[in-house]
């Protein structure tokens, strides 16, 4: 696929990798301070070309050829001995074992440079998985149904990670090469063709990136750079990666640069950094720190761009805003706090992580919507009554992303259920119309508008050396729970490496016209053009600290807001099984019920799982 030459081009510039030079030729640079020697190996066809490289200080090595240009495939060739492809590799077209090709950024003509991004506060997040939002699997695909979410009252598309990664499948976490969009979504040119028409039609884009572990195929780095990890910190995955050790420095100009490449090269609107609880790093500033202040700096006020982290230990610090209330680092975090309040109450579940919510999950979910995080300092049963978590309620509702679904709540399931499988209606439904017009930005999982049946579960293509290893730590995941004890029981899992278990995870877009699932797409449809037209143009300038609640009989509550705008916004629900009566009417005017017919009276008798939104335009003005 190729562009119009009239457009403009992007490209960044970075310490390594492979770079076309504007006079011809490209130039080869690798770190590999373990090595004594580095040969370049060009290839073409059955034909390789060695070309020593030059050492150079601080376990550098160059190598400037015009034997190659845009399309070579290459590899590097480690003391005489083993191959490995380039780290930096913009694109590896036969998987994380073949050679690197070089892709020169500057062959795409983009036109949108119009495009300045949206503000954070419109943001209404989508997330998908590339490979199972279509039966075609590819970012073609995707593009084909921007529309489809634009009509829905989408305004950002969040990628699940597209590093590549082993194999014909897998949930993008285990990506070894962070700058190569995996080819079996297609070539990097088709990724920028799917941001450049999200852009024509008002969409962000963001893209999930993993920075605290490489996966276990392919990586190639401990041969050659062994320093990119420390035996100092340990991680779930092992040794972490090193970023305050000794040689750090380049460990962090290269996930440094990774984040500044997807922004600039690909024109992103923000990324989603996953998991940062698993980044160990003692140095001052730490490099969540250090990442954001150099996208601050490299972008300026260019256009919008968003950052957003996963931490389960609830750091608001990282969410702090300036005295203008912009974000000094990040613009929000995913809540699970609100994930997991919701949850118990809608499911009544309460093992694993849901034990700190299950005695309480009411109070859980009202500071949430009131503070932020739950957690913010108290011990957690769960981490073994480890304080989780700081002081939030400083911080606006924006800094918060909730969701009633996600890939993470979906597919750590051991069957990868989703919602609608472990509670009723009703439930369900009042659920959705508490979060999608509360202040913080909602979330949605690809399928979800339509209330989806169909399972996510975890899935991969590991070789054969890790398949059996695979499956059965998949399986052991679940051994403490108590309908897993049996080994028999553990059997029924599905095997993550059968091809059979991805398929289940391929929407089925006809069934979102079905009878069963149009009124859930309705209703989506329905919230968020409430959102859209009522709530969303009142959250500039929105601070924290602006929220009232109460609760009462055990499964009450009420929250108002004070908006950007003064006016006010305030939810009456009743999440439980009877009705409440006898409630005072909030001021302003109904603007959501799912019970029309409990809220015509001035004392409101609210039906079992029933949710109302007022809206008091005139607040400011009294």
């Amino acid at each position: 696929m190729t562009a119009s030459n009239s457009g403009k081009q992007r490209h960044h510039s970075m310490p390594f990798g492979a770079q076309l030079l504007d006079m011809g030729g490209v130039r080869f640079r690798l770190w590999a301070p373990a090595a004594q020697r580095v040969e370049l190996c060009l290839i073409e066809g059955e034909a390789e070309t060695r070309l020593p490289m030059t050492r150079q200080d601080e376990g550098w090595f160059e190598w400037v050829t015009e034997q190659a240009g845009n399309g070579s495939r290459y590899r590097f060739r480690i003391d005489a001995g083993m191959h490995v492809p380039d780290p930096a590799s913009r694109y590896q077209p036969e998987d994380v074992h073949g050679p690197s090709e070089v892709v020169d950024p500057r062959a795409w003509a983009w036109q949108d440079e119009a495009w300045l991004g949206r503000p954070w506060q419109e943001a209404v997040i989508y997330e998908l998985h590339v490979g199972s939002f279509s039966p075609q699997g590819n970012y073609a695909a995707i593009q084909a149904r921007l529309d489809t979410l634009v009509e829905l009252g989408v305004t950002a598309v969040e990628l699940m990670p597209v590093a590549d990664f082993p194999g014909r499948r897998n949930w993008g976490y285990d990506g070894v090469y962070l700058f190569a969009p995996d080819s079996q979504y297609g070539r990097p040119e088709d990724l920028k063709a799917l941001v450049e028409a999200a852009h024509a039609r008002g969409l962000m884009v963001f893209l999930d990136v993993v920075y605290n572990h490489f996966g276990p195929e392919g990586n190639y780095l401990h041969a050659y750079a062994p320093q990119f990890f420390t035996e100092r910190h340990h991680t779930p995955w092992g040794a972490a990666i090193n970023y305050d050790g000794k040689h750090s420095h380049w460990v962090r100009e290269f996930f440094i640069h990774n984040a500044l490449y997807w922004l600039a090269e690909y024109h992103l609107d923000g990324l989603r950094l996953d998991a940062v609880h698993a980044i160990i790093d003692d140095s001052q500033p730490d490099i969540l720190t250090e990442l954001a202040e150099r996208v601050q700096r490299h972008f300026g006020n260019q256009r919008q761009i968003h950052l957003v982290l996963e931490n389960d230990r609830n750091a608001a610090h990282y969410l702090r805003r300036s005295a203008n209330g912009r974000p000094e680092h990040y613009v929000a975090q995913w809540n699970d706090d609100i994930h997991h309040a919701l949850h118990v109450l809608l499911t009544g579940e309460g093992e694993g992580y849901y034990m700190d919510y299950a005695p309480h999950p009411l109070p859980h979910l009202q500071r949430c919507l009131s503070e932020g995080f739950a957690y913010q300092g108290e011990a957690s049963a769960y981490r073994e009554a480890q304080a989780r978590g700081e002081a939030s309620a400083h911080l606006p509702a924006t800094a918060f992303v909730s969701f009633l679904q996600n890939h993470d709540q979906v597919g750590n399931r051991a069957f990868g259920e989703r919602i609608a499988a472990l509670t009723d209606d009703k439930r369900l439904r009042a659920a959705l119309s508490l979060l999608l017009l509360a202040p913080a930005p909602p979330l949605l999982f690809m399928g979800q508008e339509w209330n989806s049946s169909q399972p996510f579960p975890f899935f991969c293509d590991f070789g054969a050396d890790l398949a059996e290893k695979v499956v059965e730590g998949r399986r052991n995941e679940f051994a403490h729970f108590p309908e897993f004890n049996a080994p028999a029981a553990r059997e029924r899992i599905p095997d993550p490496m059968a091809e059979a278990t991805f398929n289940q995870a391929i929407l089925d877009w006809q069934a979102r016209h079905s009878p069963d699932h149009q009124p859930w797409l309705t209703l989506h449809k329905e919230l968020l053009a409430l959102r859209h037209a009522e709530v969303i143009p009142r959250l500039h300038n929105l601070v924290g600290g602006a929220a009232a609640t109460t609760t009462w009989a055990g499964q009450g509550l009420r929250v108002d807001w004070s908006l950007g705008d003064g006016a006010g916004l305030a939810l009456l629900a009743n999440l439980g099984d009877t009705s409440i009566a006898a409630l005072d009417r909030p001021s302003g005017r109904l603007l959501y019920s799912t019970h029309p017919t409990a809220t015509q009276a001035d004392a409101l008798a609210l039906p079992p799982w029933s949710v109302c939104w007022y809206l008091d335009e005139a607040r400011h003005s009294r």
